[in-house]
């Protein structure tokens, strides 16, 4: 049994974040990581040519800037550098390679009793915490529709997260499904590479440029929401017109607001719809059959595909090893309250990077979870 005055799931931006503000008050943790590596989804797990959508200012880990040469939109590889220089800054040394089995508040002794598994050497490693943070993220595991047919599809059929590069495509006939950033970015990087590239477009979604949402990220501070959201609107609509005869339909309510309400965030164009519009990139409805290489889509139209990508998202796992955390967390693992009241649960339960708002949101949770411990520690010792 070894004993850690907070545990911490997940060396992600969200569990790094946490452990350097604790660290910052001289509080002792101990972070464990599935992975034999942190951040695994930013370095294994995404497409080549990504970059921070937000600018630089907006995506910043608590108490350490990016470097002053840094580009406002930080690509992969620099930002998977920025987490290196982080954790050594911070000291900050994951387990890895640690799997949380199962974690259960023990009413007597009031603390955590964490059962976690050392896959490298296959041990079982048993934890007493007197703080549980919950920071192993909302993409912990991909999130693939139930689709008709799909069982037999003979072509290649991946996550967005298996993709990488659109230059292996070139000539294929390829489906992107689903249409948020992802989705839009890897059609936009097949079409590129010389792929006949269609995507499923099912619901409203606001297009952004970059520049439209760093000025409504810092509108926001000062302005309405609603006033800032039709703002942004009207200058999208001049900058990308009617896309409602290529298929994609703005929603009623703006991209603020819906990002309020929702986490959902506004899609930010890095020439896709240039290339809808010139109709190298088709838009199609909901999948309704697959039939081998032939996929029907709502609307009667067909095609047939050699590769499926699905950029369908992905899904929190943390209700498959926490109990004791109703309070905070739902049936899909994520945060029963709404942000900014989220992070918290009952007996030294936390969450953090859940909330669905980004790497901003990722360090308002860290610091406040970091201080609530401090506030909890120093009241005991008072």
């Amino acid at each position: 049994m070894e004993e850690a005055s907070v545990l911490i799931v997940g060396a992600g931006p969200a569990g790094l974040a946490t452990a350097a503000c604790l660290s910052k008050f001289s509080i002792p943790y101990v972070i464990v990581e599935r992975e034999s590596c942190s951040a695994s989804l930013w370095r294994n797990r995404s497409y080549d040519r990504l970059k921070l959508h937000l600018a630089k200012e907006f995506c910043e880990l608590p108490h350490m800037s990016y470097p002053v040469d840094a580009p406002t939109y930080i690509p992969k590889n620099q930002f998977v550098k920025y987490l290196d220089d982080y954790i050594e800054r911070f000291s900050i040394q994951p387990k890895y390679l640690t799997v949380v089995e199962s974690s259960t508040y023990d009413i007597k002794h009031n603390c955590w009793s964490i059962i976690t598994r050392d896959m490298e050497k296959c041990t079982i490693v048993d934890y007493k915490a007197k703080f549980l943070v919950v920071a192993s993220g909302e993409n912990s595991e991909e999130n693939i529709p139930v689709i008709s047919g799909l069982e037999n599809f003979p072509g290649v059929a991946i996550h967005s997260s298996e993709y990488k590069s659109g230059i292996s495509y070139s000539g294929r006939n390829v489906l992107v499904v689903g249409s948020g950033n992802s989705g839009m970015e890897i059609a936009y990087d097949l079409a590129s590479h010389g792929a006949n590239t269609s995507i499923v477009i099912r619901s409203p979604m606001h297009i952004m440029t970059k520049e439209l949402i760093r000025l409504g990220m810092k509108l926001v501070r000062h302005l309405p929401m609603k006033l800032v959201d039709d703002l942004l609107v009207m200058m999208a609509n001049f900058i990308f017109g009617d896309l409602t005869r290529h298929g994609i339909i703005r929603p009623k309510k703006g991209p603020f607001i819906i990002k309020s309400e929702t986490g959902r965030s506004a899609v930010i164009d890095v020439g896709a719809v240039g290339l809808i519009k010139e109709g190298n990139i088709k838009v199609q409805q909901r999948i309704t059959l697959v039939k081998g290489r032939i996929i029907e889509f709502e609307g009667g139209n067909q095609g047939s595909f050699d590769a499926i990508v699905f950029a369908t998202g992905y899904k929190s796992t943390a209700n498959r090893w926490i109990k004791n955390g109703e309070d905070m967390l739902n049936n899909d693992g994520l945060p029963k309250k709404e942000f900014p009241n989220h992070w918290k649960g009952a007996n030294g339960l936390y969450c953090a990077g859940l909330a669905r708002r980004g790497l901003a949101g990722i360090a308002l949770d860290a610091k406040n979870i970091a201080n609530d411990i401090k506030s909890i520690i120093d009241s005991m010792s008072s």
